[in-house]
């Protein structure tokens, strides 16, 4: 397995790419063509393993195997400005859409259009989200760039009918990213304030079944872990972060900062996956 990284344009600053890395943290290249992707978002590999979706800066989404070739593709969708993408339990790919503020659902070959599974403008500025084994669904409801926001996740029902629109209430959240850990709790990355150069930068654990804070995961000085991102569980158990020039790791079973598995200047990280090995070109430096 690699590890698979989409950074952002930001203005040039970014590489505007998907970044390949040897699980030791050796930058591998790109993946994909440089003329299809551009300034990538969310990231999660199908369930049978054999391919990877990308939210693309064009507004589309891309399936894309493991040589980094395009199986499939939507039509530009407008409005759309994707954020997050992750599988449901129904095979069917879901995206956030920023522009409309909520999560379209479309089947696996990208084939026809986006279907919105919840009331657009549902959440003040969508961030991740995440379906829980028994079929509830979380959707963490963000700051915006202006940096106002509901700073919330939200609960649904199996159905889409929505329990709890303040599931969570803790005053130090700011998400950024969700997943659902492996004994079923919430993790969200956070930077409170968000866009604070002084920002309060975790990853924090909600009990799935009442919402309250059950631990804060910070890493130690060793790193920056600057404007947190993309979360993922690896093949190992631990929890992956992405954020500004690095990835960083916690076992989840203590809690322990395991250090920075990527460093790379320049990295606008927005999200993760791991993925079998790839055809790489292009490749670039660490810092």
């Amino acid at each position: 397995m690699n590890i698979l990284v989409t950074s952002a344009a930001l203005d040039g600053k970014g590489y505007s790419a998907i970044l390949t890395f040897s699980r030791d943290g050796e930058a591998l290249g790109t993946f994909g063509s440089g003329c299809v992707i551009t300034d990538p978002r969310g990231l999660h590999v199908h369930p049978n393993g054999e391919r990877i979706y990308v939210n693309n800066g064009d507004d589309r989404v891309l399936s894309l195997d493991r040589s980094g070739g395009v199986v499939a593709e939507t039509a530009t969708i407008t409005p759309f400005d994707p954020g997050g993408g992750n599988f449901g339990l129904d095979d069917r790919y879901y995206a956030g859409s920023r522009a409309t503020r909520t999560i379209l659902a479309f089947p696996a070959d990208l084939q026809s259009a986006g279907e919105a599974i919840v009331p657009s403008g549902i959440v003040s500025f969508p961030r991740g989200f995440a379906f829980a084994a028994d079929g509830r669904f979380f959707f963490a409801a963000g700051a915006g760039p202006s940096g106002l926001g509901a700073n919330t996740i939200l609960a649904f029902a199996p159905d889409l009918t929505l329990q709890a629109e303040r599931f969570v209430d803790d005053p130090e959240l700011s998400p950024l990213d969700l997943t659902i850990g492996p004994n079923g709790n919430i993790l969200a990355s956070s930077e409170f304030p968000f866009g604070n150069p002084d920002a309060v930068t975790t990853i924090r654990e909600y009990d799935s079944e009442t919402g309250r804070l059950a631990r804060v995961l910070s890493p130690d000085q060793s790193v920056g872990f600057r404007n947190p991102r993309g979360l993922r569980l690896g093949p190992d158990g631990n929890l992956y972060c992405v954020a500004r020039d690095e990835v960083v790791a916690f076992d989840l079973n203590d809690g322990a900062f395991l250090g920075a598995v990527v460093r790379l200047e320049r990295l606008n990280g927005q999200a993760i996956e791991f993925f079998p090995s790839v055809a790489v070109s292009e490749v670039v430096s660490v810092a």
